[in-house]
């Protein structure tokens, strides 16, 4: 990590929509966003007093138009971007209702491991890895 770097971490509540076909849903960072274009798991930074649950609920439906069912921590990592350091608080989410609807212009894209989409953000290569060894992406948390 940069010794200056002045920025405080930030909490990130991540999803990871596994379609009924064991599809992850991937979305790009829209423009006017730090790395605009990259291809990322859908989510958003934690508010005051809100659990990781309460902001994921929250961000996919103000991102993508989706209610989603129950969403438990799956695994914590952290990245060190440019930009930020995050803390990244990933959930698997089997259940949501609601057609995707991208309310902040950025693209959808359903894949299997291997991602066909590029370039992905850094913090999401270790996921990549964890769901590639569990095959078909293991049990729901």
């Amino acid at each position: 990590m940069n010794s200056e770097k002045t920025q405080k971490r930030i909490d990130v509540a991540v999803g990871i929509l596994i379609s009924a076909d064991r599809q992850l849903l991937l979305t790009s960072r829209p423009s006017g966003k730090p790395m605009a274009g990259y291809w990322e798991f859908p989510g958003g930074k934690l508010e005051a007093e809100e659990t990781v649950e309460q902001a994921l609920r929250r961000e996919l439906q103000e991102e993508l138009g989706v209610l989603i069912g129950a969403a438990q921590i799956w695994k914590v990592t952290e990245h060190d971007y440019p930009h930020n350091l995050v803390r990244l608080h990933w959930c698997k989410v089997n259940a949501w209702t609601g057609a995707l609807q991208m309310r902040e212009g950025q693209q959808f894209a359903w894949q299997h491991l291997p991602l066909t989409v590029a370039p992905v953000l850094p913090g999401a290569f270790p996921i990549l890895d964890w769901l590639s060894a569990e095959g078909v992406y293991g049990s729901s948390c």
